[in-house]
């Protein structure tokens, strides 16, 4: 099973880049789960600040969101999880790392 970072609204994105970027360096493969616009707010603040840790291993990335229904309390909620995936070097425009630093 891929590694699963949970965020919440108080989550540091920060902290949560770090993650995302260690996790990507090591298994190329992560995914993100948020419950809430404001943890999905800092999910995304996160894989774009990760991307941008990553600008010097030569690793980018895409984002793949789904929506995911998990049990919380016996309460159906729906978490939006992104998959975050290793883009491929032929995908990537030769500037494309520029943009990202």
């Amino acid at each position: 099973m891929a590694d699963l970072v949970k965020v919440s609204s108080q989550s540091r994105s920060t902290a949560v880049a770090g993650a995302i970027a260690g996790i990507m360096r090591q298994e190329g493969y992560v995914e993100v789960q948020a419950i809430g616009a404001s943890a999905l707010n800092q999910a995304i603040k996160a894989a774009t600040i990760a991307r941008g840790y990553l600008v010097q291993d030569e690793i980018d990335l895409v984002i793949v969101p789904s929506f995911y229904t998990v049990m919380i309390e016996d309460v159906e909620r729906t978490a939006v999880r992104l998959a975050i995936f290793t883009r491929p070097a032929s995908l990537v425009a030769p500037d494309a790392m520029l943009l990202a630093a």
